[in-house]
C-alpha cells in the first residue's frame, strides 16, 4: 500500500511538472500563486523619473520693499529649483502611449521611461487634466511594446482578487495583491483627484502612483493614484482611477488632443442624504439633488430644473455630482446620454446631449502691457467654458483675473478672482481692465469677488 501510495504521489508530481502555466481560475489553483499572471503583466508597467524646475524665491524677506532698497532688487529675482518625481506608468499601446498620474509627470519638464528590460525611452505629456490626476505620454521611437489590455472597469466587483503593480520608494518593480474592497468612492482620495475610484487593499506606496492595478487574468481595471494614510505608507485603503476613464483619455491623445475634453453638465448638485430624502418623501436615498443649473446647460434644455433628482445614467445609478460626471465622461463629447429624472413620484427617462462648455459669451482674453500699472495681469470675460476650467460658481458673470501677473499677484490678486470694480469704474468686459489700469492715479481700488465672497484691496502707486 505504501509502495501503491508513492507511485501515485510522484506520478501526481509529474503531471504537475508538465502542466501549462495558465492563469488561476479557481480556489485551488489560485493557492499556486500569481506568478503566471505577473510574469504576463508586468512588462507593461514601466518606471518613471520626471524633472520639474519650480520657480521660488530665495528668502520671502526679500519681497519686502525695505530689503529690496538695502540688498538691490536682484535678490527678489525667482530662483528654479529643480525637484525629483518618481512614479510608475502603464503601456496602453504598441506604439508607446503610456498612461500615469499627472501630479507625476504633468508639470514636468524632462521624463525618462525605463521598461523591466531595462531599455529607456524619452518621454513627453501628450494629453493631462490636473482635476482627474490622469496624464498620456507618449515615448519617442517607440514599437512594438509589450501594453495591457483594458478591462471594463463597470464590471469590476467587490471581493476580486486584485493585483499593484508599481515601483514604490524606487525600489524597483514590486507586486501586492489584495482585493477590490469598494467602488464608486468619491471625496476620499488625497492628492489632487478629485474624482471617482475603485478602492484596494493591495498595498499601495509613494512610488506606486500611475501603476497598474490588474485582475487575475492581468487585464488593467484601474490606475493607482492615492492613499489614505496618517504615516505615509500603505493601511490598506487605496484608490485607483478606474480604465474606462482611461480608455477615454487613451482615445483623446491618439485623436490628437492635447487636453481633456468632458462633457458639460452645467449643474451643481449634492448627494442625497437620509434627511433630504425624506423631504422629498423617498423611502431609500438615492441620486443626485440638482441645486443649480445654468440657463445653457444641455440638462436643463432636456427640461430638467433644479429641485429634480438624477438617480441613474445611461442605466448606471449615481450618488453624487462627480459620479455623474464620471458616467459622463466615459460616454464623450459628441453623442448622448439617458438620464433617469425623478420629480415628485414621476420617474421619466431624458435624452441629454453631451456638449462641451459653451465659449458663449467670447472670453475676449487679456494680458495687461506695460502701459498700465500690471503688465503680465491676464483676465478673461466669464463664460461657461471659464466657469468650468476655473471653477466658478454657476451665476458668475463679469471678468477673473487668469494669471496675476507679477504685479498683480503683489497686489494680493489670485486666480479666480472675479474683478467687478476698479476706482468705482464698474468691470463688465476685459476692455475695462485696461482702460482702469491705464494712468489710474496715485491710489488704485479694487472690488474683487473671491469664493462668492466681496473682498476689496486698496494700495498705493
Amino acid at each position: 500500500m505504501r509502495k501503491i501510495l508513492c507511485t501515485l504521489l510522484l506520478a501526481s508530481f509529474a503531471v504537475s511538472a508538465q502542466a501549462e502555466t495558465k492563469v488561476p481560475t479557481s480556489q485551488a489553483e489560485i493557492s499556486l500563486g500569481f506568478a503566471p499572471v505577473v510574469k504576463q503583466a508586468s512588462p507593461a508597467v514601466v518606471n518613471i523619473y520626471a524633472k520639474i524646475v519650480r520657480q521660488g524665491r530665495a528668502n520671502p524677506f526679500f519681497s519686502d520693499p525695505f530689503f529690496q532698497d538695502f540688498f538691490g532688487r536682484g535678490f527678489d529675482e525667482p530662483r528654479q529649483r529643480v525637484q525629483n518625481s518618481l512614479g510608475s506608468g502603464v503601456i496602453l499601446s504598441d506604439d508607446g502611449f503610456v498612461v500615469s498620474n499627472y501630479h507625476v509627470v504633468g508639470t514636468a519638464t524632462e521624463i525618462q521611461v525605463v521598461t523591466t528590460d531595462r531599455r529607456e525611452f524619452s518621454a513627453q505629456v501628450v494629453l493631462g487634466d490636473k482635476e482627474s490626476d490622469i496624464a498620456i505620454l507618449r515615448l519617442q521611437e517607440a514599437d512594438g511594446l509589450p501594453y495591457l489590455q483594458m478591462r471594463d472597469s463597470d464590471q469590476v466587483e467587490v471581493g476580486e482578487l486584485a493585483l499593484a503593480i508599481g515601483n514604490p520608494f524606487g525600489v524597483g518593480q514590486t507586486v501586492s495583491s489584495g482585493i477590490i474592497s469598494g467602488l464608486a468612492r468619491t471625496g476620499t482620495a488625497t492628492g489632487n483627484a478629485r474624482g471617482y475610484f475603485i478602492q484596494t487593499d493591495a498595498a499601495i506606496n509613494p512610488g506606486n502612483s500611475g501603476g497598474a492595478l490588474i485582475d487575475v487574468n492581468g487585464d488593467l481595471i484601474g490606475i493607482n493614484t492615492s492613499i489614505l494614510t496618517r504615516s505615509g505608507g500603505s493601511n490598506g485603503i487605496g484608490f485607483a482611477i478606474p480604465a474606462n476613464l482611461v480608455a477615454e483619455f487613451l482615445r483623446q491623445a491618439q485623436d490628437g488632443n492635447d487636453s481633456f475634453v468632458s462633457p458639460w453638465a452645467g449643474m451643481a448638485g449634492q448627494h442625497m442624504s437620509a434627511d433630504i430624502a425624506e423631504s422629498l418623501g423617498l423611502a431609500i436615498p438615492l441620486g443626485v439633488v440638482i441645486s443649480d443649473l445654468h440657463p445653457l446647460s444641455p440638462l436643463a434644455d432636456a427640461g430638467l430644473r433644479v429641485g429634480d433628482v438624477v438617480t441613474h445614467v445611461d442605466g448606471d445609478e449615481v450618488n453624487s455630482p462627480a459620479e455623474m460626471k464620471f458616467r459622463m465622461s466615459i460616454a464623450g463629447v459628441g453623442g448622448t446620454s439617458l438620464v433617469t429624472r425623478l420629480r415628485g413620484e414621476e420617474q421619466t427617462e431624458v435624452e441629454i446631449d453631451l456638449i462641451k462648455a459653451p465659449e458663449t459669451p467670447a472670453a475676449e482674453e487679456t494680458t495687461l502691457d506695460d502701459h498700465t500699472v500690471m503688465p503680465g495681469l491676464t483676465v478673461s470675460r466669464v463664460n461657461p467654458a471659464v466657469i468650468a476650467r476655473m471653477g466658478l460658481l454657476l451665476a458668475q458673470t463679469g471678468v477673473v483675473v487668469v494669471d496675476a501677473g507679477p504685479y498683480g499677484g503683489r497686489s494680493g490678486l489670485r486666480p479666480g478672482d472675479v474683478v467687478s470694480g476698479i476706482n468705482g469704474a464698474q468691470i463688465e468686459h476685459p476692455a475695462d481692465v485696461v482702460r482702469a489700469l491705464t494712468d489710474p492715479g496715485r491710489w488704485i481700488n479694487l472690488d474683487i469677488l473671491r469664493g462668492g465672497r466681496s473682498v476689496s484691496l486698496r494700495f498705493r502707486l
